[in-house]
């Protein structure tokens, strides 16, 4: 059941989406409520799994990553296990099932170009009802806003 947010759960999150760190007693003087009222419903909105309040680290952080879009086919009626597939392994971060060229997206942060070779063709085009795979490889990026999709490295550098 898809929880139903009011207009105050809607303000919560759009503070907390700008800055994480703000106090419950802040975001109560802001919105004119409680503080206590403010702690309970962020603490339904967790457990609702609306918010999840966490650190977003810059991709620079992890030195040159590539940010790749990985667009795939499918064979009919193939869409549930693939995308289960997808979603079970870690280097990628986002699944999204489309309507126009591909059937799905996928998305991940990649330390190397050997790796995203090896995910799109020894790994995803391999799995049954998988007909096509194409990746695209983020060049520049123009605008990233992080509180829409955040997608983080899966990898840690070595210092």
């Amino acid at each position: 059941m898809t929880p139903q947010l009011d207009d105050l759960d809607r303000k919560i999150i759009e503070l907390l989406a700008r800055d994480a760190r703000v106090s419950n007693r802040q975001i109560a003087v802001r919105l004119g409520v409680t503080e206590g009222t403010i702690r309970g419903r962020i603490k339904r909105l967790e457990k609702d799994n609306c918010i999840r309040l966490t650190a977003v680290t810059s991709p620079l952080y992890t030195g040159s990553p590539k940010v790749v879009l990985i667009g795939v086919q499918l064979e009919r009626g193939d869409l549930k296990s693939v995308c289960q597939a997808l979603s079970a392994m870690p280097e990628v971060r986002c699944v999204i099932v489309t309507l126009g060229r591909f059937d799905v997206l996928a998305i991940g942060l990649f330390p190397t170009l050997e790796e995203v070779i090896d995910l799109a063709n020894n790994r995803i085009l391999t799995l049954p009802g998988v007909r096509h795979v194409e990746t695209s490889i983020a060049a520049k990026t123009l605008k990233y806003d992080y509180r829409v999709a955040k997608i983080t490295a899966s990898w840690k550098t070595a210092k």
